[in-house]
């Protein structure tokens, strides 16, 4: 489509997607003096970092990082929130997009107290997402306890239900509003940031490994959470069949990734991801033997190189090259047995283990969900920046997998390529 030159540019800036990426992109905008507009589909920003125990380099908590950038966020005038909202449309081209947004209700105001009496009274268990699944929440809750803006919202699911109904009666009149509807808005905006992230691979597809079948097989994304002191078990790392310490466990990597079947790709964080928590299990019990099968190992740059020697000098933690080709159960102890074929050895291996964590990689969020505008992705879902275009840019993982540091590298690049173009249309 041509552009026409003429037509006012606009020197505003959309983010969409309010995880690592997509904070600094929009911090970075805002704090040399560019207007943002940060869409947020979830109740509350964060992202994927927001649900980690520890994140590399520092192996600090989310909190480190987060709550500075939520500081930074709220602090600037510059920067407008929009969180439960996704974008439906958009037309126009660089430096004149017209954006239509959807604005999904939260069914309660944004200043209601007294939940705590109230959440013993309702009866609905619905799965909580930010953990996973790996526990239940009310139907009106906070979604988690770094969120950011600290709202509550009702889930949709319980609207219709007796719960609803009691909300609505106990607190305060007007506070609650179950009727509320979808709102649309349309925003004129000069370049658009797509920072839409990624979504762990179903392991549920990979028939052979046991997930969704044999409970004490979790992911890498549930370890985060286990190990959490904000997660469904406080920290605690146990296996879920029966709550026990484990004293063996084994990690499977590439479950699903660099497979023709699954994920063709490498998902760059995996192999650092299951070192890191091999860690949390060996802090919290010390006599546990973690098993770690893998293809390649691989750990980018000399500081990741660093930390894999020190985990290889643990002597309670073996490294088996070869890929897992089974995983099954002893109904009894619900042990689970991991088949593999050691590609040095050429020895087939049974190693038994109390649970398994499969290093399950990242699948771009637009491949099963695309994005409503003229972008380009590649074979496996991620965006193809359009860099002589202009206009759009992906940021982050919604580009390629990066781990945390390179996706504020990424994001603070498309930052500037942002303001460059509202620049190059203002000087055209």
């Amino acid at each position: 489509m041509t552009q026409d030159k003429t037509a006012p540019t606009s020197e505003i800036i959309l983010v969409v997607g309010g995880g690592i990426s997509g904070l600094t992109s929009a911090l970075e905008a805002a704090e040399v003096g560019y207007e943002v507009f940060l869409v947020e589909k979830e109740a509350s920003l964060g992202g994927r970092v927001a649900q980690l125990n520890k994140y590399f380099p520092k192996l600090c908590p989310p909190t480190c990082g987060l709550e500075i950038n939520f500081r930074r966020v709220k602090e600037n005038p510059l920067i407008k929130v929009f969180t439960l909202t996704e974008v439906e449309k958009v037309e126009g081209g660089p430096g004149n997009y017209h954006v239509t947004l959807r604005i999904n209700p939260r069914y309660v105001n944004d200043n209601i107290t007294g939940y705590d009496d109230l959440e013993e009274s309702l009866q609905t268990e619905i799965p909580n997402e930010f953990n996973l699944g790996i526990n239940t929440t009310k139907g009106l809750y906070v979604p988690h306890e770094m969120a950011f803006p600290y709202k509550y919202v009702i889930s949709p699911k319980i609207i219709g239900t007796r719960d609803a109904d009691r909300i609505k009666e106990d607190l305060p009149e007007g506070a609650v509003d179950l009727e509320a509807q979808p709102k649309t808005m349309t925003v004129n905006v000069g370049a658009i940031i797509w920072a839409t992230g990624w979504v762990p691979y179903d392991a549920t597809r990979i028939d052979n490994l046991g997930f969704g079948k044999f409970d004490n097989v979790i992911t890498n994304m549930m370890m985060e959470r286990y190990a959490s002191p904000s997660g469904p078990t406080c920290g605690k790392i146990f296996r879920p069949s029966d709550k026990k310490a484990p004293q063996s466990v084994a990690f499977v990597q590439c479950a699903g990734s660099r497979d023709e079947n699954h994920l063709p790709y490498c998902s760059y964080i995996c192999c650092m991801a299951s070192l890191k928590q091999a860690t949390y299990i060996r802090e919290q019990h010390p006599d546990t033997k973690v098993y770690i099968f893998y293809i390649d190992l691989r750990t980018p740059g000399q500081r990741y190189e660093k930390f894999y020697k020190q985990i290889k000098e643990d002597e309670n933690i073996f490294f088996i090259k070869g890929k897992v080709a089974e995983i099954t159960e002893h109904p009894d102890s619900k042990n689970l047995t991991v088949v593999a074929e050691n590609a040095v050895t050429g020895e087939k291996i049974h190693q038994t283990v109390e649970m398994v964590v499969l290093a399950t990689g990242m699948q771009p969020t637009a491949k099963d969900n695309p994005l409503p505008a003229d972008l380009q992705y590649d074979e496996n879902g991620f965006i193809v920046n359009n860099l002589d275009k202009g206009g759009m840019f992906a940021a982050g993982c919604a580009n390629k997998p990066l781990d945390v540091v390179s996706s504020n590298q990424s994001a603070t690049g498309m930052a500037l390529r942002a303001i460059q173009t509202l620049v190059n249309r203002q000087e055209g």
